[in-house]
């Protein structure tokens, strides 16, 4: 395949969400005045080759770009690279070329919630014109506002870090590793910056390696059992073959019963829509935990990939759901796992053709999602997130028994945990 070729084909395959990515990325070399008229992945392509960042026998500036997405399939299929390789070519201080500054602002965007979006877009009010912080705004829209008004830079994190004070101190910790790593060396690999982070998250579960599960009841364990979506199919066009999730009731009393015997005070929820769920989790998060030892949560849904459906068929981001519980929105439960257990689908594509239910909006295959994959529980320590299923697939429910997914996690559950 020709050069040009090949940057066609990943162009096809890159949705836009990803191409705002690369160009954020991409912004210490392509000013953001140029970037304007800049509005698809060949746009972008034809910029960086007026800057001879991508040139034909020179494809490492875009397998760094598509490595930092995520996008490994196309480095795989289409540039015949693989991550091990571009990893090997960042651990070499002079072959990274995208700054750790965008690197740690780009990665910052990638683990903020929608309500935590929200939060940082409010704090500015008072220093960017709201017209530039409409609903449709991404966090790199933000940054890239803050940086226009030099509220924001290399060296002029504070503005950035007053904020995330406020909105989710567990992400200070990308910032405070850019500082420290910036103040020896100009920039640094993704790797080491990642290796950092990894670090202190196990020294700082070195002092604690066991959670006290001693009180009775151990905490409580909250039940979102979603099954009938007819408001869906009606008021949603494209939901209007959404089905009733038949055996859900048996994942229910199992859970139930489960969770009971070892000590769990459990309570249900049937039929929920996006905003009572909203409403019940935020009731969990204002109780007193303090003389709990844990918190379940069990959602059983329909779902998509790192969604779930409300039965009114609106969505709700898991990482949104889960981040109630981060120990700055949650005091009582700092410390403590919370544990979440999703069953829901998390796309239509099949693991192999069986005569049973899936948790999936659609019954027909579809070919793979192009967006690239965020993290659905906070980045903070004490949280367990168990799925049904891998991204992009469905999972599987059968109507007389429940589904494969929470039958299974009863039953190992019932033999291993101590009563």
């Amino acid at each position: 395949m020709d050069f040009n070729s090949c940057l066609y084909k990943i162009a096809e395959q890159l949705g836009s969400s990803e191409v705002a990515a690369l160009k954020f990325l991409c912004l210490d070399y392509i000013p953001q005045k140029k970037q304007e008229p800049i509005n698809d992945a060949l746009m972008l392509f034809q910029g960086l080759q007026e800057k001879e960042m991508l040139e034909e026998g020179n494809l490492s500036f875009l397998k760094e770009l598509l490595f930092l997405i995520c996008r490994l399939d196309l480095l795989t299929h289409d540039l015949n690279s693989s991550k091990d390789e571009v990893k090997k070519e960042l651990y070499d201080l002079d072959k990274a070329q995208v700054s750790a500054y965008r690197v740690m602002l780009f990665k910052l965007s990638e683990e903020v919630s929608d309500l935590e979006l929200k939060e940082v877009k409010f704090f500015l009010e008072k220093k960017i014109p709201k017209c530039k912080l409409h609903d449709n705004s991404s966090l790199l829209d933000v940054f890239v506002e803050m940086e226009k008004r030099l509220i924001l830079g290399e060296e002029n994190l504070d503005s950035l870090k007053s904020i995330f004070e406020h909105v989710n101190k567990s992400l200070l910790r990308h910032i405070e590793v850019f500082e420290e790593s910036n103040r020896g060396q100009s920039c640094i690999t993704v790797q080491e910056m990642c290796d950092s982070l990894r670090e202190q998250d196990i020294d700082s579960q070195v002092s604690d390696r066991i959670y006290q599960m001693k009180s009775k009841p151990r905490g409580y364990c909250l039940i979102v059992n979603n099954y009938d979506f007819s408001e869906a199919r009606e008021r949603v066009p494209r939901l209007h073959k959404m089905k009733d999730r038949k055996g859900t009731e048996r994942d229910e009393d199992a859970l139930t019963e489960t969770f009971q015997k070892l000590h769990f005070e459990v309570v249900s929820h049937k039929d929920c829509t996006v905003s009572k769920i909203r409403e019940i989790l935020r009731a969990f998060q204002r109780m007193d935990h303090k003389s709990k030892d844990c918190f379940i949560c069990c959602i059983l849904s329909h779902g998509n990939k790192g969604i779930i459906y409300g039965t009114d068929g609106k969505e709700a981001s898991i990482r949104e759901l889960t981040s109630y519980f981060t120990g700055s929105n949650c005091p009582s439960l700092a410390g403590k796992p919370k544990v979440f257990f999703i069953q829901a689908c998390q796309g239509d594509n099949f693991h192999k053709a069986v005569p049973v239910e899936t948790d999936s909006e659609r019954d027909n295959y579809l070919d793979m999602d192009t967006s690239s994959q965020k993290n659905y529980i906070p980045d903070e320590a004490d949280f367990l997130l168990g799925m049904a299923t891998v991204k992009y697939c469905v999972s599987y429910r059968e109507p007389m028994r429940g589904s494969w997914y929470i039958q299974s996690l009863c039953e190992s559950l019932r033999e291993r945990c101590p009563l």
